[in-house]
């Protein structure tokens, strides 16, 4: 067996590991898990969405433990300012100021999961810090640049309030390689444990039972390039990929209708060049987690709604009802679009 394909598999097997640590401590999530995996080995960010109270920051907790590596969480606010990433004064107990660094800084290159909870509500020009973090994983300070090359970017926003927030640009939202939905659970079981079973209640002690340091985070980069090495796509695939990149700029050419829409008039932007590259990207994790060295029409249809659906961008009168949109156009999009076979 080449050395390359025994070790992929074995990181195949510690990658399905994670999903089963995560799981020990999460429940009635198995599809965000496996998007937020994927987005991992993918090495992409993810924006993060869910009701408030859902358990987001837990599930990026149970992810941190079982990957390893430091975790930071930094919560959103109005008057938070750049310079708070990176670092923060204080007066010691001596009575002399002191300057530490800030969550951005102060784990080195040891930090691999960052959370920035309710983005939305922290300045944009705080948000435009975190997305040249995000986009070169380097941050220049104190005169040198200081480099977190295992880090992958979580964030999530405020969708009930709307005093005091500031929309992620265009430009932002396309940094984030996925928009996962984390769905507040349905099945009996899973929301009777959630209200009644006392082991949901204390998230520390949950956060125990998730097995820590299941990969050598420092290899992530390295087992990623060579997942996308070994993952094929067919002229097909290919091909159909295409289309699908081109029917996002224009749906109507595939006989895309959605009721009350003006196609014509409904896109302002389709899926940019670093989506589609996103899209492949995750799809390869996608195939090897399934145990394939080649795409299928399956892994793109799976992916599709979270790596393009916040990648296509409205005229301003559907902007507004983006949320009633996307989902539908997303779907007639992958219905009409001719699929391999």
């Amino acid at each position: 067996m080449p050395a390359e394909v025994h070790y992929l598999q074995d990181w195949r097997s510690r990658a399905l590991r994670i999903e089963e640590a995560v799981r020990a401590a999460i429940i009635g999530q198995d599809d965000t898990i496996r998007m937020i995996n994927v987005a991992l080995f993918a090495r992409g960010h993810v924006l993060l969405e869910g009701d408030v109270g859902i358990g987001k920051t837990t599930i990026l907790r149970a992810f941190a433990r079982a990957v390893g590596g430091d975790f930071e969480r930094v919560e959103g606010t109005v008057d938070l300012m750049p310079g708070d990433l990176i670092y923060h004064t204080y007066v010691d107990a001596e009575g002399k100021p002191r300057i530490e660094p800030g969550p951005l800084l102060r784990h080195g290159e040891r930090l691999v999961t960052f959370f920035f909870n309710e983005v939305n509500r922290a300045r944009p020009q705080v948000q435009s810090l975190l997305l040249r973090a995000m986009a070169e994983r380097t941050v220049s300070a104190f005169n040198r640049e200081f480099r977190f090359p295992h880090m992958t970017v979580f964030a999530d926003r405020n969708k009930v309030e709307k005093e005091e927030t500031f929309e992620l640009a265009s430009a932002a939202r396309d940094r984030f390689m996925l928009e996962v939905r984390m769905p507040t659970p349905t099945q009996f079981d899973v929301r009777r444990a959630l209200m009644f079973d006392p082991a949901f209640h204390d998230v520390d002690e949950l956060l125990e039972k998730v097995a820590p340091d299941v990969v050598p985070w420092q290899e992530l980069n390295t087992i990623a390039l060579a997942i996308q090495r070994s993952v094929t796509a067919s002229a097909a695939l290919e091909r159909y990929v295409m289309d699908l990149w081109d029917a996002s700029h224009a749906p109507q050419k595939y006989a895309v209708r959605l009721e009350g829409v003006d196609m014509e008039r409904l896109i302002l932007a389709g899926a940019s060049p670093r989506g589609m590259m996103s899209l492949i990207r995750a799809a390869r994790v996608l195939a090897w987690l399934a145990g394939r060295t080649h795409l299928i029409p399956d892994d793109i249809q799976a992916l599709a709604p979270s790596a393009l659906g916040h990648r296509i961008f409205f005229t301003p009168v559907y902007e507004l009802r983006r949320a009633q949109i996307a989902d539908e156009l997303i779907a007639q999009i992958l219905e009409n679009v001719p699929t391999p076979r």
